[in-house]
């Protein structure tokens, strides 16, 4: 992922080779060649998809496309913050790598598991959670509130388990297990937190460019430190991903680039717009290529 834009662009070059040298080693080389089962590592993952992103941001930018607000899921987050000039890119990747690496060595393999729960309110799965964990003892809550009805839910495997079939019990369409490497955004990530805050704590924060809209509150950020705080609580929190695009909207957002690998959070922004609680007037366009690229770029000029 990213060899278009790095053979087609000297500001994207330029990206990957500041992330292979803040890294240590080629993070653009396991981009674009694999291997695959080492790039699935999330602490590589984790700074691949940053870099890729920040390399698209920075086309765009080049070209002529500027933000005005900035959101991210989850990882994305870093991204949104780089792109405020709140966190400068190589600090970022360092930093992106240990949170994968904290994160997989916070629970053992095979301990924790996530699902998609969808066709039910987030209510419904928050409650169903909440079931699930008082009758298994473990841990199960809601980890990415990314639709009206599509809730993740992550844990220990046996209360996910359990609180996926509670929620097909109570109406849900599907209760899907994701491959993942890990139960992220929940109680179980707490050692990975605390180890994230001390390197997010000797990291200079610089005050936001652009209004950032944070996962955890799903509020604005002003300051440096709030940025960094919303970050470090992060780890833990859940993904109030429908609230952030609602602060998007509320504050006359009418246009979003989706930068980076994939065009998942067009689709989450499509379904909120046809749930009736979005605005279906809003488009979303996205960029991880040349092509992808050129089309944004089309639909921004009409």
């Amino acid at each position: 992922m990213g060899r278009e834009l790095c053979e087609s662009f000297p500001v994207a070059r330029a990206v990957f080779e500041e992330a292979d040298e803040a890294l240590g080693f080629s993070i653009s080389r396991l981009c674009f060649d694999g291997p695959e089962e080492e790039l699935r590592l999330t602490e590589n993952t984790q700074p691949a998809i940053l870099t890729v992103s920040v390399a698209a941001l920075r086309v765009l930018a080049e070209r002529g496309v500027r933000s005005h607000f900035a959101a991210g899921h989850s990882l994305g987050e870093y991204s949104a913050q780089v792109a405020a000039g709140t966190l400068s890119f190589a600090d970022a990747v360092r930093t992106v790598r240990n949170r994968g690496r904290y994160m997989q060595e916070a629970v053992p393999e095979g301990v924790g598991a996530m699902a998609a729960i969808l066709g039910m309110t987030s209510d419904g799965v928050m409650r169903a959670c909440a079931d699930a964990a008082k009758k298994s003892g473990g841990v199960v809550a809601a980890a990415n509130l990314n639709a009206p009805e599509q809730t993740v839910i992550s844990g220990a495997a046996a209360s996910v388990e359990l609180a996926s079939a509670k929620c097909k019990e109570r109406g849900a369409k599907r209760a899907i297990a994701l491959k993942v490497s890990a139960p992220f955004h929940c109680a179980l990530m707490q050692p990975a937190q605390d180890r994230l805050a001390r390197d997010l704590e000797a990291t200079a924060f610089h005050e936001p460019k652009l209004s950032v809209v944070t996962n955890v509150d799903a509020s604005w950020v002003a300051t440096g430190n709030a940025a960094r705080d919303a970050l470090i609580r992060q780890v833990t929190g859940a993904v109030r991903w429908v609230e952030c695009e609602q602060q998007l909207l509320s504050a006359g957002v009418t246009h979003c680039i989706e930068i980076g690998p994939g065009k998942v959070l067009c689709g989450l922004m499509r379904s909120l717009n046809s749930s009736g609680t979005g605005d279906s007037s809003r488009t979303c366009q996205h960029v991880e290529n040349v092509a992808s690229l050129d089309k944004t770029l089309a639909a921004l000029e009409k």
